[in-house]
C-alpha cells in the first residue's frame, strides 16, 4: 500500500524463510530495517539479494548491536545506506504525492496520543519500537475547550 510489493511480518513468520520463498531464493532488491532491533537489522542484511540495497532507517534500540557480516556484504556486493529522514528538496514531491492521493500518511500512524503519553512512548522506545508513527495530537489530558 505504501510502495512495497510484499511485506513480511517477522513477528508471525521467519523473515529469512519468507523472503527466500517470495523471491525464489534470490533475496529482495531492497530491504528496509525501520525498527532498529538487532534481529531486524540482521534479517534485512541476510534477505538482500546479490547487488541489492539494505536501508537502515531505525535507530539502534537497547544495548544489543547487530552482527554485521562484512564477508557476506562484500561477497554479495551489498549496498548499505543509512537514512534518517529526507532532504528538504524532496518535500514538494512528497506533498504532491499526498495531494494526489498516491501517498496516505494516515497509514503510517500507529496511534495518536496526548503530550504526556507521547513522553512515555518516547521513553518506551528503549525497549521496543512502534510499528508506525506515534503522533501527539492532544497537548493536555484535560478535555479540550470549544473556545
Amino acid at each position: 500500500e505504501v510502495g512495497a510489493t510484499d511485506v513480511v511480518n517477522a513477528k508471525t513468520k521467519d523473515a529469512r524463510e519468507k523472503v527466500a520463498e517470495l523471491t525464489k531464493g534470490m533475496g529482495a532488491d531492497v530491504t528496509i530495517d525501520a525498527a532498529g532491533f538487532k534481529a531486524t537489522c540482521e534479517d534485512a542484511i541476510h534477505c538482500t539479494r546479490r547487488g541489492g540495497r539494505m536501508i537502515q532507517v531505525g535507530l539502534p534500540i537497547g544495548d544489543q548491536n547487530p552482527i554485521v557480516p562484512m564477508g557476506m556484504i562484500a561477497g554479495k556486493e551489498l549496498e548499505i545506506v543509512g537514512s534518517h529522514g529526507c532532504d528538504a528538496s524532496d518535500m514538494p514531491k512528497i506533498l504532491s504525492l499526498v495531494e494526489s492521493g498516491k501517498l496516505d500518511p494516515k497509514k503510517l500512524i500507529e496511534r495518536e496520543v496526548t503530550l504526556e503519553q507521547g513522553a512515555k512512548a518516547l521513553m518506551d522506545m528503549d525497549f521496543g519500537s512502534p510499528i508506525g508513527m506515534v503522533m501527539i495530537t492532544q497537548f493536555t489530558d484535560a478535555p479540550q475547550s470549544k473556545y
